[in-house]
């Protein structure tokens, strides 16, 4: 289940808020300019669907983003255990490239269609951890400070959104911020 954890960004030890209350974490969200909400599950994703099928099963959804938010370029991005070496290689990579805070030119735009993610929004004087699963939908807007967490053994599948094909890029601020907070496996284990 989707949980927002807030904490001030110099004592991270010290939550102000934490639930799992959809509506809350929409709302908490939403004051910041961050878009949350659920799509439908349409089956079960498996390290062995194809993304093509992915996205046809959510082409409504995804055909309705793009036209309402000038969304032109869509990818799956994905990383599962079964994937062998390779997953190891791609994961320890990915995880370390994305645990460093940075911001994008464009919005980021993620759907969670199979497993889990955290991404901490440094907003003003707070970081926002949100842990997204299964059929969230998350918009960070342009030029937040964030970084994103796939856990120890990175287990997702997620449609990706962009205006430009390198919208992803990311502007690394050089900040150590992110590595004085709690990992996605830390939040998940205060429950």
């Amino acid at each position: 289940m989707t949980l927002l954890q807030i904490m001030p960004d110099d004592a991270p030890h010290t939550v102000l808020l934490r639930t799992r209350d959809e509506a809350a974490i929409a709302r908490a969200l939403r004051e910041k300019s961050v878009s949350f909400t659920r799509w439908p599950l349409y089956g079960q994703v498996t390290p062995r669907t194809p993304s093509e099928e992915l996205l046809t099963a959510y082409r409504r959804e995804i055909d309705g983003l793009c036209a309402d938010h000038g969304l032109r370029h869509v990818d799956v991005a994905r990383l599962h255990p079964e994937e062998g070496a390779e997953w190891r290689e791609r994961a320890t990579k990915a995880r370390s490239t994305f645990l460093d805070e940075h911001r994008h030119a464009e919005d980021e735009v993620r759907f969670f269609a199979q497993g889990t993610g955290c991404f901490y929004l440094h907003l003003d004087d707070r970081v926002y951890a949100v842990v997204c699963e299964a059929g969230d939908l998350l918009s960070v807007p342009a030029g937040t400070r964030h970084w994103f967490d796939m856990g120890p053994v990175p287990d997702f599948c997620a449609i990706r959104f962009f205006e430009k094909e390198d919208g992803w890029v990311g502007d690394f601020t050089q900040e150590p911020i992110a590595g004085g907070f709690p990992r996605l496996d830390a939040l998940l284990r205060e429950d």
